[in-house]
């Protein structure tokens, strides 16, 4: 049983902002200057499970490090938009791309970067430590805390909905 009031039979993509959702929003800084993000394992898990049941996942951040890039492209995510200044224009070249509709996507971001595409996006989600503009735009508000397993919750609940949870894929990376 989701916990989602959206029909979570129309998602086919789920995007994510990294800072703040998909990590932590207390960053360390390398000696070079780099951030060093930490990301969740079961996150991870569900990424590359939704990736191998045939939905498209993206990452739109207005960060860039190597590591980054190197984490959710191992975990099979083809659309990696780094750098967007403008996170809105990096989602319709992802719709664009992918042929998908707008309420066929969830979106989870966390701060006001992320607001545009909130508003267009058909499952709008924040993690639970999001500021108060993106809650007040959010059909769903994560009992996680970005960096803290808010892409497994969304996936799992979706791919349940879907009955693509459990099967073959399921048992390996």
């Amino acid at each position: 049983m989701s916990s989602i009031s959206y029909d979570l039979t129309k998602i086919k993509a789920f995007v994510f902002d990294v800072d703040g959702v998909l990590s932590g929003d207390i960053i360390p800084l390398h000696p070079n200057g780099d951030p060093m993000r930490t990301v969740n394992i079961k996150d991870g898990y569900a990424i590359q499970l939704a990736v191998k049941k045939g939905y498209h996942v993206a990452i739109i951040t207005g960060g860039y490090t190597d590591s980054v890039e190197l984490r959710f492209s191992r975990l099979g995510v083809e659309h990696i938009y780094m750098r967007s200044a403008v996170k809105i224009t990096d989602f319709e070249h992802f719709l664009e791309k992918t042929g998908l509709r707008e309420e066929e996507v969830m979106y989870a971001g966390d701060d006001i970067p992320d607001y545009e595409v909130m508003c267009r996006a058909g499952l709008p989600v924040a993690p639970a430590d999001a500021v108060p503009e993106i809650k007040a735009i959010a059909k769903y508000i994560s009992r996680y805390k970005g960096g803290e397993g808010i892409a497994r919750d969304v996936i799992e609940q979706t791919l349940k909905a879907n009955n693509d949870w459990m099967g073959k894929e399921a048992f390996g990376w």
